[in-house]
């Protein structure tokens, strides 16, 4: 009888006296398609406007709000703009996941995909250095830290959306599915960019054909909050409400008897973020710079995100069947042994063969371990503090590497006169760091979430 009772407990709704007593009950398909569209439409426009940021700090920024002399510094301080955001995301990871853990996920992320779509729109208003002087970085910086501070507290909270929503057994397939939204959004940015490219001359490119996409992006955030409105908090939270298990501080509780899994997250969080922006950013301006076109250089990473959409869900359905922890594991170490060869076949110049290296990296290889993380973080957090739990160390992670990579890289090639060693050698780095975190967790893959 004690068990029932707690069962009862475990999945009733906070006042309501008539609890269902399976989660079945508590939670239809309809509920679950409900849940996935949410965090995949809201996890695509975040990611869309971050994006779209990064990729046109490698392209148009450095022109337009950090002229120097030199084309090489301009772009290094677009990037270092590109890279500031992450300082501020475990700050948003904090801020808003004490939200998320106190009061609940839906309103959290409502208020999360706001800042992010308004600092956006705001973005495509700004005066260029040209008419307002140093303001112009002043204030492109600033809203490029609003979007930091919202990407913190919203990645978090749409990856929960989905995994706990989700059957045991299709975890990490509802897990892949935020992860797949940050790959349209990168897909819609760059095919927006690349056909503002073609359609407009360099001269009205940079005068205001690059302000389209971030005024636009006016549409989507109303389309995503509309949706994000719609769904009902997560049966997870629900369950922490009726046993009255909230923590007043879920920071202190995580920091307290979570540290371990902090740490590890943290961790593992290595190779995927620094792998991720050397494809997604980097890339780019590395490929423009060995003399293929800007617009090749945006097709192939498009293509390449695409492509990354039905690999990340076979990769996080694989998952369920062959756990994460070895997943994530054989995709660190092939990706490590992958990148030189890649830097090898971009030199050649041959786009079909760029085009193929990138694939293989990122819609592949980048996949294999990229789509498991997020299920794998919630796994490794107790639902009273799991928001706080998987903000705080992905960001984290994310802030020691993630922003700075796309900077750092370009360091490296200036000052090692263009040799990508001193690059794989990070890459490599990083791997190391991630199988080392990995390897002293525990694969909880098939156990109940809660």
């Amino acid at each position: 009888m004690q068990k029932v009772n707690n069962a009862v407990l475990e999945l009733g709704v906070a006042g309501n006296a008539t609890a269902p007593a399976a989660k079945s009950d508590l939670v239809t398909e309809k509920d679950r398609r409900r849940a996935l569209w949410g965090s995949a439409i809201g996890s695509t426009i975040e990611w869309y406007d971050y994006f779209l940021y990064g990729t046109m700090s490698a392209i148009v920024f450095g022109k337009l709000f950090f002229p120097t002399a030199d084309p090489v510094t301009s772009q290094l301080l677009a990037l270092a703009s590109f890279a500031a955001a992450f300082l501020i995301r475990p700050i948003g990871g904090i801020l808003f996941s004490h939200i998320g853990d106190r009061i609940g996920r839906k309103k959290t992320l409502f208020v999360t995909l706001a800042m992010m779509g308004l600092s956006t729109v705001a973005m495509g208003l700004l005066p260029t250095y040209a008419q307002i002087g140093v303001w112009a970085p002043i204030l492109l910086t600033l809203l490029r830290l609003f979007q930091g501070l919202a990407l913190g507290g919203e990645w978090g909270g749409g990856l929960l959306l989905a995994v706990e929503y989700s059957p045991r057994n299709k975890r990490g397939f509802y897990g892949a599915v935020p992860q797949v939204g940050a790959m349209i959004g990168l897909a819609l940015g760059n095919v927006i960019t690349a056909g503002l490219s073609t359609s407009f001359s360099e001269q009205d490119f940079l005068s205001y054909g690059w302000r389209i996409p971030f005024v636009a992006s006016i549409v989507l955030l109303l389309v995503g909050l509309w949706i994000r409105n719609s769904i009902d908090e997560t049966p997870s939270f629900k369950a922490v409400m009726a046993r009255g298990s909230k923590k007043k501080v879920p920071l202190f509780e995580t920091l307290t008897n979570h540290r371990r899994a902090v740490l590890i997250v943290i961790g593992a969080k290595f190779i995927e973020t620094s792998t991720f922006f050397f494809f997604a950013t980097f890339t780019i301006s590395y490929l423009v710079q060995l003399g293929y076109t800007r617009v090749n250089a945006l097709n192939m990473v498009l293509v390449a995100a695409v492509i990354a959409v039905p690999s990340m869900l076979f990769f996080g359905s694989l998952s369920d069947k062959i756990g994460r922890k070895r997943q994530f594991m054989i995709g660190t170490v092939v990706m490590a042994l992958y990148i030189v060869p890649y830097f090898w076949m971009l030199s050649t110049g041959s786009v079909p063969v760029a085009l193929f290296a990138l694939v293989l990296g990122f819609s592949v290889i980048w996949a294999s371990y990229g789509t498991v993380l997020g299920t794998f973080f919630a796994e490794s957090f107790p639902a009273d503090v799991r928001y706080t739990g998987v903000s705080l160390g992905y960001q984290v992670g994310a802030a020691l590497v993630g922003g700075p990579l796309p900077l750092i890289a370009s360091s490296l090639l200036v000052y090692s006169s263009g040799s990508y060693y001193s690059i794989a050698a990070l890459i490599v780095a990083c791997a190391a760091v991630s199988l080392i975190a990995m390897a002293l967790t525990e694969d909880k893959t098939g156990r109940d979430l809660d």
